[in-house]
């Protein structure tokens, strides 16, 4: 068994797709009209066809609780690895995303959390 599909819920999906492509540098996959939503996957241009990211719609009643209390705890809605936080971290900044914890090292892993601007904290981890 693997990881085929994993989730993160957006408040808009066409804003979702800009900064995932365009800052993160994910590819999508694929875009899919689903009634008034749309079936909208990215994934890794390192992993073409490996765990697709559904930008997942936000519009369930229990959704929006979710995930305000995910930021205000300051909990990743997920987590992307990437080969130096430190790097990626200047990268995105100079792209101007907004970090609410800068690099650090936590026992065996460096990691760093942004906000995708739709919602979320994401994790970006460089294991040891």
């Amino acid at each position: 068994m693997k990881i085929y599909v994993t989730s993160v819920f957006v408040d808009d999906q066409q804003k979702a797709l800009d900064f995932y492509t365009e800052m993160l540098g994910f590819t999508k996959k694929h875009d899919i009209p689903v009634g008034g939503a749309r079936w909208l996957t990215v994934v890794s241009p390192e992993d073409p066809e490996g765990t697709e990211l559904l930008l997942e719609p936000d519009g369930h009643p229990a959704v929006g609780p979710y995930k305000k209390a995910l930021v205000a705890d300051g909990i990743p809605a997920t987590s992307f690895q990437v080969t130096d936080v430190q790097a990626e971290y200047e990268r995105l900044r100079g792209l101007g995303v907004t970090f609410t914890q800068e690099p650090m090292e936590a026992g065996p892993v460096t990691t760093a959390v942004f906000d995708d601007t739709c919602g979320n904290l994401i994790q970006i981890v460089t294991p040891a």
